[in-house]
């Protein structure tokens, strides 16, 4: 009932940063809680950050706290990741999702609970 398209992928060097963006396709989107996961090649998918429908921020995993942070606009009906101090290891397939907040809670930094997915946002970091 929501369709994400992220955006603002890229190529940059270490140290730099990107701001990633995932609009929405309604105004549902406000009721939903949100949250950012990341794929590198030959890894299996985890949890970057997740932010509930007021704005809190819910999840910032370990290797990303200090760097990256998340928050929405919903009067743009747009989720946002800013990442700083970027590093290779960062590098990934970066994708948004959608979830009711009852199934998501309890699974944080997991994509429990999360029913609906953008096609995803490249992002590469080089040293």
């Amino acid at each position: 009932q929501v369709q994400l398209v992220e955006s603002g992928g890229g190529s940059v060097q270490a140290g730099g940063s990107l701001k990633l963006s995932c609009a929405a396709s309604a105004d549902s989107y406000r009721s939903y809680c949100m949250g950012w996961f990341r794929q590198a090649p030959g890894k299996e998918r985890e949890g970057v950050a997740a932010i509930h429908t007021t704005g809190f921020t819910t999840y910032l995993g370990d290797s990303v706290k200090g760097r990256f942070s998340i928050f929405r606009d919903n009067a743009k009906n747009t989720l946002y990741l800013q990442m700083n101090s970027l590093k290779p290891e960062d590098s990934a397939m970066y994708s948004c999702a959608a979830g009711e907040c009852a199934l998501v809670r309890g699974g944080e930094g997991t994509s429990r609970g999360y029913s609906y997915w953008g096609q995803g946002t490249q992002v590469t970091v080089s040293s």
